[in-house]
């Protein structure tokens, strides 16, 4: 592992708490992972209480249709049981819809989670996608226009083409909402306008909404039972902190649907994971305390970041876009003293100059902004 100067470089290690703590020589526990954007609440004692109680059982396969949960998810989002397909988190389900749709040209905003553009790379196996990508501009804090985005995704004289040639047309369009890392909504009416116009150019339009259940009321999940072009992605890692369990699902056009099952691996759901799912989706407590506890802890975090005199954008999610001249001093300061923040110099459309943090616990978050705080030199 590359080290400067004698410390240790997390710029190298940003996604492996478990090498980051080895190097240092703490514990993982010790560490406070800003990186890892789940729910502060932890695992819900329902959650809990549900997995303990079917431990005894783990001699058993699960169920490989996932039956009882996805009669639970239909139930929960108001869509057919049959439109419903549940995955090891969604990244299981973004591979899967590459490689059953097999794009052949594919529009994706910059900045947005890099797994997307993964997941094409991943499956051109005998068969080429290419990649186009809708750059977000930081002038306007990274919102995507979604006018500007329908011109680019159907070619119109907006985008800057007067003429939509067959061989350029887009297959499938990829929209992360709320958008990671940027944190930044697409409003519902904004997402459907943008999903008549996919429908339209029969472009297939993915929608991954994994940090929806932060802002709810704006999800366009059962709008998929009304357009033929639209895939919704959900995922229980962040809003229910199940990370660990890896449960993840998705809202398919019936024409999609049978070719995704026929493609994906038996067995990737656990048992635990579809109990713990379902406990999950009744525990309406554990919702209503979520957003009380991120409303209180995001408006005293942005308290905080205005007085230290430090840049953040707007967040409709659990964590924020901070951007900062001293990125590698910051993260390296912080990770000496056990805290890691996710560098965010590997996102495209983004510059060095980048650092997205959780909203966690209150305690962890004062002791973020405490170390922000007496950051030596410029500072943040």
């Amino acid at each position: 592992m590359k080290k400067e100067g004698g410390h240790f470089d997390p710029i190298e290690n940003r996604d492996n708490i478990y090498r980051l703590a080895e190097e240092l020589k703490m514990a993982e526990r010790s560490i406070i992972d800003f990186s890892l954007l789940v729910n502060p609440l932890g695992v819900s004692k329902k959650i809990k209480a549900e997995l303990r109680k079917h431990l005894k059982y783990l001699n058993n396969y699960p169920d490989p249709e996932a039956g009882r949960l996805r009669k639970r998810l239909a139930q929960y989002h108001g869509v057919e049981q049959n439109r419903v397909v549940c995955g090891n988190g969604s990244t299981e389900l973004i591979h899967l819809i590459v490689r059953t749709l097999r794009p052949g040209r594919a529009l994706i905003p910059a900045p947005t989670y890099e797994g997307y553009e993964r997941a094409i790379h991943a499956n051109q196996e005998g068969h080429e996608c290419l990649i186009q990508h809708f750059s977000l501009n930081r002038g306007n804090g990274f919102l995507i226009d979604p006018s500007a985005f329908i011109a680019a995704l159907t070619m119109s004289e907006a985008s800057g083409s007067a003429t939509r040639k067959p061989e350029m047309r887009f297959d499938m369009a990829f929209l992360c909402n709320p958008n990671y890392p940027t944190g930044r909504l697409i409003k519902k009416e904004d997402v459907l306008r943008i999903a008549e116009a996919s429908l339209a150019a029969r472009c297939y339009l993915v929608v991954d909404e994994a940090f929806m259940d932060f802002t709810p009321g704006h999800s366009v999940v059962e709008e998929v039972m009304n357009n033929p072009y639209l895939i919704v992605l959900r995922t229980m890692t962040y809003f229910y902190s199940l990370a660990g369990l890896r449960i993840g699902y998705g809202i398919f056009p019936a024409a999609v649907v049978g070719e995704i099952e026929r493609l994906k691996e038996p067995w990737t759901v656990s048992y635990l994971a579809q109990r713990a799912a379902v406990a999950a989706l009744k525990d309406k407590a554990y919702r209503s305390e979520t957003y009380r506890v991120i409303s209180a802890e995001k408006e005293f975090l942005e308290k905080k970041f205005a007085k230290l005199g430090i840049e953040f954008y707007p967040s409709d999610a659990n964590f924020y876009l901070i951007r900062t001249a001293h990125v590698g001093e910051v993260t390296r300061y912080l990770i000496e003293r056990g805290i890691f923040v996710q560098d965010c110099s590997r996102f495209r459309g983004l510059d060095g100059d980048h650092l997205v943090v959780a909203v966690k616990s209150h305690k962890e978050n004062a002791t973020l902004v405490k170390e922000l705080a007496n950051l030596p030199g410029e500072g943040a």
